[in-house]
């Protein structure tokens, strides 16, 4: 049970005395950053999906 307690101390002083947290503003830029980035991945897997669509619709119609 000592080795438990140990290391919630240890976890709360490294958590509370050795991380460096990002201010306010530095969390706003990187969760843009990372909207962003969310949307235009989004948009290329829609791109991709609608042109693979289109690929087969003509492939099966073709066979038909």
């Amino acid at each position: 049970m000592a080795n438990v307690s140990e290391y919630l101390k240890d976890s709360y002083i490294e958590l509370t005395q050795k991380v460096t947290w990002p201010t306010w503003r530095e969390l706003q830029s990187s969760a843009v950053l990372v909207l962003i980035a969310a949307v235009i991945i989004a948009m290329l897997i829609f791109g991709m999906d609608q042109l693979i669509g289109l690929l087969l619709n003509k492939f099966y119609s073709s066979l038909a």
